[in-house]
């Protein structure tokens, strides 16, 4: 598969993860110089890390990314909204916040529309939705989908990693539902560079894994036998 497509770079996709529980200032450190280096997209990280990669990428060129209401999406939406406020103050430059997702499946429409609406007017930054689609039917998609872009997400993401990683019929159900207005986020599960091509194809505009070395690497040794 990847070997079919020499002419796409998958670095400029990649938002490079690090969102395991223990992670540490060092790691945060180490993504930071990597993401650089291999001219990522931007780095993904707990709030607790935000200001440390914000400093650490000031005039670079990888954003820095903070995960709210990670991974449940349950907490309140004023804990959110001052989650998202916090990281955006510590020099985060992209949020990626999870969906309510029992809001979602009870019909409280409203209530989703407006979390949503709120983090995204009162912080300025670009907000990708996390949809957690493996926990969703088709129609909670949909609506999911159009919940967000209403109130002003610039991306929709797949998933948080936590229930199932990202498929290709559903980022191609995403772009389909998206018809170009958001970008579209693959995240979870991506560990070849097969995987990536994949749903770069189907329609992802950014990739979220913890795995971009690997990655690169693996797109590196195709190159090398070839």
């Amino acid at each position: 598969m990847a070997a079919d497509y020499p002419d796409i770079d998958i670095a400029p996709f990649i938002d490079h993860a690090l969102l395991t529980p223990t992670a540490t200032p060092e790691q945060v450190e180490q993504w930071c110089e990597e993401a650089d280096r291999f001219h990522f997209a931007a780095v993904c990280l707990h709030p607790t890390y935000v200001k440390q990669a914000a400093e650490l990428l000031h005039g670079k060129n990888p954003k820095v990314c903070a995960v709210i209401g990670f991974p449940t999406g349950a907490t309140t939406s004023a804990v959110k909204l001052y989650e998202a406020q916090e990281a955006v103050e510590n020099g985060a430059t992209e949020l990626d916040v999870v969906l309510n997702l029992g809001w979602l499946k009870a019909g409280k429409t409203e209530a989703v529309h407006r979390e949503i609406a709120e983090i995204c007017e009162e912080t300025g930054q670009p907000v990708k939705v996390i949809l957690e689609t493996n926990l969703l039917t088709e129609a909670e998609k949909r609506m999911a989908a159009e919940l967000a872009m209403e109130a002003g997400a610039a991306f929709l993401k797949t998933s948080t990693g936590w229930n199932g990683g990202a498929t290709v019929a559903d980022v191609q159900l995403l772009k389909e539902i998206a018809r170009e207005r958001v970008g579209i986020k693959a995240s979870g599960g991506i560990r070849t560079v097969n995987q990536a091509i994949e749903l770069i194809l189907a329609g992802a505009t950014r990739l979220g894994t913890s795995r971009g070395i690997d990655l690169i690497r693996q797109r590196d040794n195709l190159e090398k036998v070839e």
